[in-house]
């Protein structure tokens, strides 16, 4: 693709500095840009760069003031890194596959709805539905009496197991499972795991996007739900009965259990852990490689630490923690002398 300098200012409703007919045909970081290519400078310790960098073009904000000439031309808008994202999807390439490749299986009473795309090696069980422009790459398995809404997009190697139902706009990637059974056995007194049969099924609303390698539990009875515009990263296990609410996100190697209710808007680091049956409340943010032990039930708090807890305490006593062994030394060395006090004190006493 490219695209004028004049015409890229105008989507963007930025301001050039420069000539307005140069070109650009890519996009590149600022340290690693070269000529034709435009990269933007949002935060302050990166500007160091903008006097070195090859690029054409560089976003940079409104009232940004440089320090020293520079070389490439400024677009001034009012979000730079914004900015750059709408860059990046006029330079991201649709995905313009429609039909079925063979072979592929598609069962009875299937509905494909317009402009379709089924890669080859697929297989779709009998009355699922697939809404209009649902993109579904090779070697996906899509079970019975599945729904998917339209615009959806399903990567090579996922799996939608049956009675799934995932809304519009979504993005499915590479070799996630939605739908395998929960987690669920009930102890023998002969100490073997007698299986509890899962019922239920899994919903994902609107614009949700699901990592590669994330795993989503069916529900034991009901529903598994993944609220609207939720945002889940690479190798996330979400157990039975869970319930994450809108526009929460969620980085890599997290672990929910089952039949916890996460809220809205809430941002979880890589890593945490979750056990089941808690409540997190609206806007909470959990720090990577947390351990929620307790349901967080005050919206916008802020925890850290394994169990988790309040984020300001918990810097308090990692300060401390870090100065244990000096204090560990400090004290051995006070009881040593305390003790010598002591057999000094009961040796005069005796003499």
């Amino acid at each position: 693709m490219k695209i004028t300098l004049t015409e890229l200012a105008r989507k963007l409703n930025g301001r050039l500095e420069g000539n307005q007919d140069a070109i650009i045909h890519t996009v590149a970081k600022i340290e690693e840009a070269g000529p034709g290519s435009i990269s933007f400078l949002a935060n302050p310790k990166y500007e160091e760069h903008l006097y070195t960098t090859q690029a054409t073009a560089v976003l940079v904000d409104k009232n940004f003031t440089p320090r020293q000439p520079v070389a490439p031309i400024l677009v001034r808008v009012a979000h730079p890194y914004e900015a750059f994202v709408e860059v990046l999807r006029l330079f991201a390439p649709p995905i313009q596959r429609v039909g079925i490749e063979s072979p592929c299986f598609v069962g009875k009473c299937v509905h494909l709805g317009k402009n379709v795309y089924v890669g080859a090696f697929s297989y779709i069980g009998d009355y699922s539905h697939l809404g209009d422009g649902v993109k579904i790459f090779p070697q996906v398995f899509i079970g019975e009496n599945v729904t998917i809404g339209e615009a959806t997009i399903i990567y090579s190697g996922a799996r939608i197991l049956d009675n799934c139902v995932i809304g519009r706009r979504c993005i499915i990637h590479p070799n996630a499972v939605i739908g395998s059974d929960g987690f669920g056995f009930v102890p023998q007194k002969d100490a073997h795991y007698e299986k509890i049969p899962q019922l239920g099924n899994v919903v994902l609303e609107d614009d949700v996007e699901v990592g590669a390698n994330t795993t989503i539990d069916r529900a034991t009875m009901g529903s598994t739900i993944i609220r609207r515009g939720v945002k889940l990263d690479n190798l996330i296990q979400i157990a039975h009965n869970v319930e994450i609410g809108e526009h929460t996100v969620i980085a890599a190697q997290t672990g929910v259990a089952g039949s916890t209710k996460i809220g809205k808007r809430c941002s979880l680091g890589g890593q945490v852990g979750i056990i089941g049956h808690l409540n997190i409340a609206d806007d909470v943010k959990i720090a990577a490689q947390s351990g929620v032990g307790k349901s967080i039930t005050t919206p916008g708090q802020i925890v850290q630490g394994s169990p988790a807890f309040c984020i300001n305490q918990y810097r308090k006593c990692y300060v401390l923690f870090k100065k244990l062994p000096e204090m560990y030394q400090k004290v051995q060395v006070l009881s040593s002398q305390q003790i010598k006090r002591n057999s000094e004190v009961d040796t005069g006493g005796a003499g």
